[in-house]
């Protein structure tokens, strides 16, 4: 039961650091215990922490502990981690079983950095036209969504603290924006700036702590929203350091 818990809690842990929601994660556990036999089984889960007792059986009791420590949002990941607690309900899986499959889906294929570059690209271009762009203004904010994609991935292998990496992201978008405009590239930068920041709003993080919110985690739900809040200042903090440093207000 103890190596059965190890492996279920690594299954859990997967799940929230895909982006799963709280209240989906304590379920799954749940159910998963319960398949095997446990008398009881209590699970508390925050964004950034795991605990989970087990009673089982014959009388014992376990319990683990997890420190969450970040959120890389990868919905086809937590899709097949998803299929493999299922799998794992009707098929009672031994702990080596789910180890075996854990290990599978973690190291499995998965989208190239290149094409990550094309969608940040064609996004910020996307939302430039949308919001009222010229194609010249669609054409810049395209490229600099390649960069702000290369600037992200510098960012993840240099800093830890998400919040200023969006900070530096927005500053380096605004900046280069600018930059277009002091070359006479394009005539305004209003809607290249839009166009690049909508790909760095925390939209799915929002999304899921109103979830979190509205099941009844509140404790999940607050600190996701605090952290969409605070995101979302730090992106607004890069664009008006940089807009005042090059007389855009």
């Amino acid at each position: 039961m103890e190596k059965l818990l190890d492996c279920v809690m690594d299954l859990g842990e997967q799940m929230l650091i895909c982006g799963g929601e709280v209240h989906r994660v304590e379920d799954s556990l749940k159910r998963i215990f319960s398949v095997y036999g446990t008398k009881r089984t209590d699970v508390f889960i925050i964004t950034s922490s795991m605990v989970v007792s087990i009673h089982a059986s014959d009388d014992k009791a376990y319990t683990q502990t997890r420190r969450i420590t970040e959120i890389v949002t990868d919905y086809e990941k937590l899709h097949k981690l998803n299929e493999l607690s299922r799998n794992i309900c009707q098929n009672m899986l031994s702990a080596d079983e789910i180890k075996e499959k854990l290990n599978s889906i973690s190291t499995g294929k998965v989208y190239p950095i290149w094409l990550e570059f094309i969608c940040y690209a064609l996004i910020a271009g996307g939302f430039t036209l949308f919001f009222g762009g010229k194609i010249t203004e669609a054409a810049v904010s395209l490229l600099i969504g390649l960069l702000v994609r290369f600037i992200i991935l510098i960012s993840d292998k240099t800093i830890k603290n998400r919040i200023m990496a969006k900070f530096i992201s927005s500053f380096s978008a605004t900046a280069l924006s600018f930059i277009a405009l002091r070359l006479d590239i394009v005539p305004t930068v209003d809607n290249i700036i839009i166009g690049n920041i909508m790909t760095l709003i925390p939209g799915i993080g929002l999304t899921n702590a109103l979830r979190d919110l509205f099941v009844g985690d509140s404790i999940a739900g607050l600190l996701r929203t605090i952290e969409a809040c605070i995101t979302a200042l730090a992106l607004a903090a890069g664009f008006f350091s940089i807009a005042f440093l090059m007389g855009g207000i």
